[in-house]
């Protein structure tokens, strides 16, 4: 958060901030491929405005929830010191948390920034809202300056310094606490190991976001290599029946001499290696849909799906003198569909777009055999 937002004009023993539930970041251009020159991740963010800082800090707690109970956002602008709680037990901040301050500034911070901020969890410590977290971590795009920095790392010459703050009448620190709270805090600050505050590099920040689905489309880097084909299974699922059987239509309609059935259509002499290559293209899309879900964010392959729908759907419910005709007329148009806009374009086969229409033909978005001819 900047400055105006980050509650530094707020007496630390004000109204405590509610707690909410951090939402799934989103994405305005979702699944839209971009060109241009490269920029590097570090560059990129050095020109964000506080909504994107935001939206960035955002997508990198949701990488933090896996070693977390719960990761939760304070809201309001009295935040105590910490923008996010991640916490490590059921008990939340009665028990083992972690806390993270984001602060987005146009220079590096400095003690001045960090010093109301420490005040902060320590007040809200002692009138009982927490307990002190395992950690308090800052995280500034700018980092910290050369003092700011030395000093966190130095945990002792950092809580001198800050008691020495509390203690000086002319420091602006404590102004506005009862004398009594700045006792109490001065007590627990006494004996707390200071090592607990330090900084979050940006470099280290990316190296965790680099793992999201989201960073990839953040910073228009090229995605990572799909994970080798692994063949359709030999005995049909349950989700795949739908798609199986409108092809068992089809087929039967083109050879009403055979007896064809979904467990059985395979081993067919005269249909069976075309039905085994269009389930094994259904499997290749439902493996780039997981490879989706890891790598890109949500609604990439959805967006993706819907424009390949809309690009044959004409041509599927256009006259055709069987359905085999419409299958082939479709897979073959699918080939063709400009679809270079979408982000995951560039790890997409013929095989995945044929696939994709299985998916639809799964879900009857698509049907090959109408019902008027």
């Amino acid at each position: 958060m900047n400055a105006a937002q980050s509650g530094d004009s707020q007496a630390p023993g004000g109204p405590s901030s509610g707690l909410r539930d951090i939402p799934e970041p989103l994405h305005g251009e979702t699944g839209v491929a971009l060109s241009g020159p490269p920029i590097s991740p570090m560059a990129r963010i050095s020109l964000y405005d506080d909504v994107q800082w935001e939206l960035f800090i955002l997508e990198w707690v949701h990488a933090l929830r896996s070693g977390y109970v719960q990761v939760k956002r304070f809201g309001g602008a009295g935040d105590r010191g910490a923008d996010i709680a991640a916490f490590k037990t059921a008990n939340g901040l009665e028990g083992a948390w972690d806390c993270f301050q984001c602060k987005h500034y146009a220079e590096p911070l400095a003690l001045g920034d960090i010093l109301p901020e420490i005040l902060k969890i320590f007040v809200a410590t002692v009138v009982g809202e927490c307990v002190l977290p395992d950690s308090y971590q800052i995280l500034a795009p700018r980092g910290c300056s050369t003092n700011c920095g030395r000093m966190l790392s130095s945990p002792q010459k950092l809580r001198k310094k800050f008691l020495d703050h509390l203690a000086d009448d002319d420091s602006t620190l404590a102004r506005g606490l009862e004398s009594d709270l700045v006792s109490s805090v001065q007590e627990l600050a006494s004996v707390t190991d200071f090592s607990m505050f330090r900084s979050v590099e940006l470099t280290d920040v990316l190296e965790l976001h680099k793992t999201t689905c989201w960073y990839s489309d953040r910073f228009a880097t090229a995605l990572q290599p799909r994970p080798a084909h692994v063949p359709a299974p030999g005995d049909l699922a349950t989700h795949e029946r739908r798609y199986v059987q409108q092809l068992v239509d089809v087929y039967a309609e083109a050879h009403p001499e055979e007896s064809l059935q979904p467990e059985s259509v395979a081993s067919n002499p005269r249909v069976g290696e075309r039905f085994r290559r269009h389930r094994e293209n259904f499997y290749k899309a439902e493996a780039l849909r997981v490879y989706a879900r890891d790598s890109v964010p949500p609604g990439t392959f959805e967006r993706l799906q819907d424009d390949i729908h809309s690009g044959v759907i004409d041509v599927v419910e256009d006259h055709h003198a069987t359905g085999l005709r419409r299958l082939t007329s479709v897979l073959s148009l699918v080939g063709q569909l400009d679809l270079s806009r979408h982000r995951l374009i560039s790890v997409v086969e013929i095989d995945d777009r044929q696939g994709m229409c299985h998916q639809l033909a799964n879900v009857d978005r698509i049907q090959w055999m109408s019902r008027n001819e």
